[in-house]
């Protein structure tokens, strides 16, 4: 497959894994500190990353879970939730990301602790959490495995997921399947790219579970990394605007879930399939997970959506607008 090393997928992945200990060891920690509240802080990719955790979370527990974005934390400064009872929870791959920075050094001033995942030992945030874990894996999979480690890891501590062990032992084989994943879908992402690389205009639809994978594939990917015009929104609010510029040659992208929003997937795909000759449907269900219970795959749906489209289809949108996915004007590139 193009641009993607299994050697290099795979040893990161079993060294993601080989991380549990330590989230284990980090969650009890915290769990045993207490805390009345989870408020975790993102930005852009982090943001979309944490958003299926949150999702899932919420049908487990009662408990307020908060996921903030970062830049805004640091205007509005609620102390209504924000206090030395929550526990706070955020992620920089890089270490350095200008508003988590912000966001975390606040947090330290009003006396809160933060944990996280980082890099190494050795960035900027890593310096300023009170608790962290190396993630020096670069692929989104490796995060969300240890994302939902942590998650559920606490819930489990509260009585609320008594699944986490099954999940847990389970969870280590996905990485095997997201290479066969990767592979089964090659050939229809060469032929989306082909068709749709070059567009003026799309339309990305998601929802539930997998709403973050699709505003982080359409905003940075798509946009950021590839200069593709998109729009992104949730299958619900499809139908209160965006549907007025569907037309006969408008792409549509939509990625269907497992989850309780299907139905509403469902209703967006019933409209398309009328409007537009350019629909292109993503649906989760149509990958299988071997060695991984049922009852699971919701969990694993952004896991599956990353290693379909921001991993196989952005490779080969590369290829398709001549683009280097590496290349920024202006992000990162000045202080703005």
């Amino acid at each position: 497959m193009r641009n993607f090393d299994e050697k290099k997928y795979m040893e990161e992945a079993r060294l993601a894994y080989s991380k549990r200990p330590e989230i284990e060891k980090m969650a009890d920690t915290l769990t045993e500190r207490g805390y009345h509240n989870i408020v975790i802080i993102g930005i852009g990719g982090t943001w979309a990353e944490w958003h299926p955790v949150v999702h899932v979370m919420k049908h487990y527990t009662d408990l307020p879970i908060y996921l903030e974005n970062a830049a805004e934390l640091c205007i509005k400064k609620d102390k209504r939730f924000l206090t030395k009872d929550s526990l706070v929870l955020t992620a920089s791959a890089s270490g350095n990301t200008k508003e988590i920075l912000a966001a975390v050094k606040m947090c330290r001033e009003m006396g809160i602790e933060v944990a996280g995942f980082t890099k190494d030992h050795e960035t900027a945030l890593a310096k300023e959490l009170d608790y962290i874990v190396a993630n020096p894996c670069g692929d989104c999979e490796h995060s969300y495995v240890m994302y939902f480690l942590m998650a559920l890891r606490l819930l489990y501590n509260r009585g609320e997921y008594p699944d986490y062990e099954e999940f847990a032992d389970q969870i280590e084989c996905v990485f095997e399947n997201l290479v066969r994943i990767r592979e089964e879908f090659d050939p229809k992402a060469a032929e989306i790219a082909r068709n749709y690389a070059k567009e003026p205009y799309n339309i990305f639809v998601g929802s539930g579970t997998l709403w973050g994978e699709t505003y982080l594939f359409s905003m940075c990917i798509l946009e950021e990394m590839q200069w593709v015009r998109t729009k992104s929104v949730t299958s619900a609010d499809f139908f209160h605007g965006t549907l007025e510029l569907v037309e006969k040659d408008v792409p549509v992208f939509l990625f269907k879930g497992v989850d309780e929003y299907r139905e509403l997937d469902n209703r967006v795909q019933r409209f398309c399939e009328k409007i537009t000759d350019k629909l292109v449907v993503v649906d989760i269900a149509d990958y299988d997970l071997k060695g991984i219970d049922e009852k699971f795959k919701v969990i694993c749906s952004p896991m599956i959506l990353t290693a379909l489209v921001t991993e196989r289809l952005a490779a080969h949108y590369e290829l398709n607008t001549g683009h280097s996915l590496d290349f920024r004007r202006y992000y990162r590139q000045f202080e703005y």
